[in-house]
């Protein structure tokens, strides 16, 4: 899937999405008059989503020992 981007002085306009890179050309032009003379656009690929959501591991910070005064000291 693609997605065609246009910035157009500060809006920024997301169209799509289209299945080839074919089908937003056909449709540039007509997107484009649309728009100011210094208009810029881009082609961008979507990615596939990941088979099991978006469950993406982050690191947890250390936790923090409250006993030794406000300093916030990381237990070791």
């Amino acid at each position: 899937m693609y997605l065609l981007t246009i910035r157009d002085g500060l809006q920024t306009r997301h169209i799509g999405p289209y299945a080839t890179p074919a089908d937003v050309a056909e449709q540039l032009d007509e997107v484009l008059a649309t728009c100011g003379e210094r208009a810029h656009w881009q082609i961008h690929e979507l990615e596939a989503p990941l088979a099991g959501g978006c469950s993406v591991e982050r690191p947890r910070p250390a936790p923090v020992d409250r006993s030794r005064g406000s300093r916030g000291v990381a237990a070791a």
